[in-house]
């Protein structure tokens, strides 16, 4: 287990299109033909579960179209294709996407756009075009597994913008929107199957964390064998489909004391209501088993959301060693799951 990992993973490659993905400047001649090896970057990255945008200075409709005729338009999710600057159109990106700057790609034939980039979000990964035919080769690029999740990652975020549409055209309450949804909430022991998807949730939730622990597969295999740990894998869908696997608990259980290390929630769903389900559920647990209920919680500078989270769920400091606090719960309020939604989730004491 590490508290960062080094080598960094991008979640989304955003492409410039002029002189980058295709050749050529599309308002000078409509039928640009893709760069070498374009076609092939963007579909492999795909089935790797990395997304992709544009950002490009070029009339929206007219590039949209081109997109669209050579095949990669429904790869791009959120393009931002207009007059702002780059930076302006990363930023727009990244937070319809609701990932970190640290997580994107920046791919632009022009030195001046990537170091325009470079200064307004240091923390995006700049990468000249011409890197194209080796961008696959790229350690960032390069998941250690690729799961279900990761496979189908694009078709689960354009469901995430059929409802993200819908909720925008909505009039009642929130509460009334997430009642149309048909939301169904599962958790579940996780298996030997899930624990790819597990490793891969330690290496990319970060806001909604209580930690930013990394488990490796081993690690996580060794204690599924264990019967002092409890993993649970949550899941969620919905009327628009799949969310895939979203969330992630492990629990630590010494006798008379349960201590959570790990509990974490894909930011996706952050707008669902679903970031406590898991929490209380562990808490009814503990309570039926009666044993006192603590967790493990490292403040880092994305994860405040989870913090507030325990306070109002009643977890009080017990101890702190450096960023790492010690929290406890007296079990004497526990929130109900929400009406607007079905939970599946058997009894999971032993």
């Amino acid at each position: 287990m590490t508290a960062d990992h080094a080598e960094r993973k991008i979640k989304c490659v955003v492409w410039d299109l002029d002189h980058t993905l295709w050749q050529g400047v599309l308002l000078e001649d409509p039928h640009v033909a893709l760069a070498p090896h374009a076609a092939e970057v963007v579909r492999t990255l795909d089935a790797r579960g990395i997304l992709q945008s544009v950002a490009s200075r070029n009339d929206r409709a007219v590039a949209m179209a081109r997109l669209d005729e050579l095949g990669l338009a429904d790869y791009m999710l959120h393009p931002q294709i207009g007059w702002q600057t780059k930076a302006q159109s990363i930023k727009a990106i990244a937070a319809a996407l609701n990932i970190g700057l640290d997580t994107l790609a920046f791919v632009d034939d022009d030195p001046f756009e990537r170091a325009d980039v470079a200064y307004s979000h240091p923390e995006v990964l700049c990468i000249d075009a011409r890197a194209l035919p080796t961008l696959l080769d790229m350690p960032a690029m390069q998941p250690r597994f690729i799961t279900d999740d990761s496979a189908r990652r694009r078709a689960i975020y354009r469901s995430d913008i059929a409802r993200q549409q819908a909720e925008e055209t909505f009039t009642g309450s929130k509460d009334d929107f997430l009642a149309t949804l048909g939301m169904v909430f599962t958790l579940a022991r996780a298996t030997e199957d899930d624990l790819r998807r597990a490793e891969e949730l330690t290496l990319r939730t970060n806001q909604l964390n209580t930690t930013g622990d990394t488990y490796s597969y081993e690690e996580l295999q060794a204690m599924l064998g264990s019967d002092r740990y409890l993993l649970l894998i949550a899941s969620l869908t919905d009327t628009y489909g799949d969310y895939g696997k979203i969330g992630l608990a492990i629990v630590d259980r010494q006798p008379g004391v349960w201590t959570i290390r790990l509990l974490l929630m894909s930011c996706r769903v952050m707008s669902r209501g679903v970031g406590t389900i898991m929490l209380n559920y562990i808490l009814r647990q503990a309570r039926a088993a009666g044993v006192r209920l603590r967790s493990e919680f490292v403040e880092t500078s994305k994860n405040r959301m989870m913090y507030v989270t325990y306070r109002f769920a009643g977890f009080r400091e017990l101890s702190k060693d450096g960023a790492r606090s010690v929290l406890e719960n007296d079990l004497e309020r526990i929130q109900d799951p929400p009406t607007y939604l079905v939970l599946h989730a058997p009894e999971l004491s032993r």
